[in-house]
């Protein structure tokens, strides 16, 4: 019975990307956005409540991902498909398709290394690649810049496309990306983190879509910043030599992230 509950937190991020496609159907583009997040955040709780309730188990974590590979793969693209790429039907429909193929062959990668202990990146507290529901964030930058300022050429199908495969290939590269457990601050600036955080989540209520523009351009911001930070990691330790440390945090209800 404990599995119940994370497992149904995943069944309702699944629903929640689904209507995100619904709603793209209807021409309303900021709802599915909005859905397509709240199946991220929900996404973000279900591994939690699991460990929580020590209720991981290996169902679960393939329903995840499952659940993931159509709420961050197939929804995003086919959102931004009706938005604005299918008004090149050919070069527009193989974006949104290497989209959500390299999605779920990231999550058949993810899963397909559970049970291997020989992994650099998560023994170092770091991702390989970029996590899907964070490629689902990346990929909608265009969007998030068309509803904020309504100008027409974010809504570009050429420069859409070529973002699309841009974060396509992010999701499925080897590039080592921070993790939460290596995006701890130190004790002196926690208070400041702290109040960010608070100032954030007012500037979403406020201002959600420039918002969403600046934190997806910090992450990618972030991203070279990793791998600065795991090439120092890896000289100063070899790799049998470094700590197994806290599993990074988990998109699905098994350790690691997809």
């Amino acid at each position: 019975m404990r599995a119940l509950v994370p497992n149904a937190i995943t069944a309702a991020a699944l629903c929640s990307g689904l209507t995100g496609i619904r709603f793209a159907i209807a021409g309303d583009f900021e709802k599915s956005v909005q859905a397509v997040i709240l199946a991220g955040l929900l996404d973000g709780i279900d591994g939690r409540a699991a460990r929580l309730l020590k209720a991981q188990t290996r169902f679960g974590a393939e329903l995840d991902s499952l659940a993931d590979s159509i709420s961050f793969g197939v929804a995003p693209a086919l959102i931004v498909y009706l938005w604005t790429l299918h008004q090149l039907p050919s070069l527009g429909w193989i974006a949104a398709l290497a989209f959500a193929i390299c999605c779920v062959l990231r999550l058949a990668r993810f899963n397909a290394r559970l049970d291997m202990l020989d992994q650099p990146h998560k023994s170092a507290g770091f991702l390989t690649g970029v996590p899907a529901p964070i490629g689902a964030g990346l990929t909608f930058l265009p969007l998030y810049l068309w509803i904020a300022s309504t100008r027409p050429e974010f809504a570009n199908p050429i420069f859409v496309s070529l973002w699309m495969i841009l974060v396509a290939f992010l999701m499925i590269s080897s590039i080592p990306t921070l993790a939460w457990s290596r995006m701890r601050p130190p004790p002196r600036l926690r208070l400041g983190v702290i109040a960010l955080v608070g100032l954030t989540m007012a500037a979403l209520l406020t201002e959600p879509w420039f918002t969403l523009v600046a934190i997806t351009i910090v992450y990618l911001l972030l991203i070279p910043l990793g791998l600065v930070t795991y090439r120092k990691v890896r000289r100063q330790a070899p790799a049998p030599a470094i700590p197994a440390g806290p599993a990074p945090a988990a998109d699905g209800h098994g350790p690691g992230a997809d």
